[in-house]
């Protein structure tokens, strides 16, 4: 019999208290008990990026993060990066202005990696962002409008 956790989160600024069991993923914590669908589970394994969030500042895939170890930290999610007044993030913006998505599947994933990488001062050169960004997979093929993105972020 498994016992469900108490786990305090702070997810895009706002304090969530919730009861998981210990080996939940953040994936299905902010899914599922938290009701943030955003973000997007691809295939549960760490290949996809699909489900890359931001903890502290830092790009982790949220399918191979336990949600009880997060806690106290700073989680952003897609829901989260939009300004207070509903304004798009910039990476946002350029995703939308260099039509850098198709299905849309991956988009959450790509775009908070997108912001991870530019943070990171990875996003220097095409080859630069492709390398940085390569954990992120889009099925679609939107890779050259996806670069396109993140140089326009970028410089912005």
């Amino acid at each position: 019999m498994n016992q469900d956790t108490r786990l305090s989160l702070t997810v895009n600024g706002e304090e969530r208290e919730i009861e998981i069991d210990p080996r939940a993923t953040l994936v299905d914590a902010l899914r599922d008990r938290v009701g943030l669908t955003g973000t997007k589970k691809g295939c549960d394994r760490g290949e996809c990026g699909a489900c890359t969030v931001l903890v502290d500042g830092r790009r982790v895939l949220s399918c191979l993060t336990l949600a009880v170890t997060v806690g106290g930290a700073e989680i952003t999610t897609i829901e989260g990066l939009a300004g207070e007044d509903g304004e798009p993030h910039p990476v946002q913006r350029a995703f939308l202005e260099s039509d850098a998505f198709q299905c849309g599947f991956c988009t959450p994933g790509q775009v908070l990696s997108a912001v991870g990488c530019i943070a990171e001062g990875h996003a220097g050169s095409p080859d630069e962002i492709r390398e940085w960004m390569s954990g992120n997979l889009c099925r679609c093929a939107a890779y050259p409008q996806i670069v396109a993105a993140v140089s326009k972020a970028a410089v912005r």
